[in-house]
């Protein structure tokens, strides 16, 4: 019940932003009412962070690569723990933009345009697979895929949007999502999916490599890109993030079995077992 009400932390926040903004009296029992709600506020979202560090000796999941073709590893746990934050179990989660081959992709740009229309992405429209056998538990897909955030002022409104979608739902961070149970207490999540890509349905059973929905830009994302993670529970506000490795090849066709460090392109070098 305590993390029940501890996930509410956003409009607790939202109320104490608002009780600030519209008082006119001073430090009077309004402005009383707005601080002590944010503190409140922020205990609650502080609480909910500590208790969803996950527990030492934590051993890699082995799963496969839910991407074919070459990407690139952004944002993981090859290079930092935890790579994103605890918040959300996304301790080991990984981000994986699709690198331009032929095709091109818009450039950080200083102040124009503000953001690019998210199909001129060679990540956008990619198929997302599933890593292993499993059951569909959750999943969103009615947001829209909105621009890149590629220059300056972008950037800039990102960080302040993923503040304000951090103190919302999942479906407002991750925006279209799938999550899968894989068994034996392991469940994997997908974000920021395109809108209307879905492929399957909660309850429906799905195979290692069948497509479940297509790489998007909605919800907290800078571009069109793929964010994957495993965790311990359905709910990514409660559950821990695991670890995980996949069986891949860099650009050297070295094989490995792990996670690739930022920056490092690589493919698929078949499905790992055990899920």
């Amino acid at each position: 019940m305590l993390t029940d009400l501890r996930k509410w932390h956003g409009p607790v926040f939202g109320g104490g932003a608002l009780c600030v903004l519209v008082n006119r009296e001073g430090l009077g029992p309004l402005w009383y009412a707005g601080v002590g709600l944010l503190v409140v506020a922020g205990l609650m979202r502080w609480s909910l962070w500590r208790d969803q560090r996950p527990p030492g000796g934590l051993v890699p999941v082995p799963v496969g690569v839910p991407v074919a073709g070459r990407w690139r590893a952004v944002n993981g746990p090859g290079t930092k723990v935890p790579s994103h934050t605890h918040s959300h179990a996304q301790t080991y989660a990984i981000d994986l933009t699709f690198p331009p081959g032929e095709e091109s992709a818009p450039g950080v740009r200083r102040l124009w345009s503000l953001g690019g229309r998210p199909d001129r992405y060679p990540a956008f429209g990619r198929p997302v697979l599933a890593p292993g056998d499993g059951v569909v538990v959750a999943v969103a897909g009615r947001q829209r895929d909105h621009f890149g955030r590629d220059s300056l002022p972008g950037l800039a409104y990102l960080f302040l949007e993923g503040f304000v979608r951090s103190l919302g739902r999942p479906r407002h961070l991750w925006g279209n999502f799938v999550i899968l149970e894989l068994g034996e207490g392991v469940y994997a999540g997908f974000a920021h999916l395109r809108r209307g890509s879905l492929r399957v349905a909660v309850g429906e059973r799905v195979a290692a490599g069948q497509q479940l929905a297509e790489c998007g830009n909605s919800g907290n994302s800078s571009e069109p890109h793929l964010h994957f993670q495993l965790m311990s529970g359905p709910d990514p506000e409660t559950a821990h993030g695991l670890p995980f490795a996949w069986r891949y090849r860099d650009d050297r066709g070295a094989e490995h079995h792990g996670v690739p460090e930022d920056t490092v392109h690589f493919t698929s070098a078949g499905t790992s077992a055990g899920h």
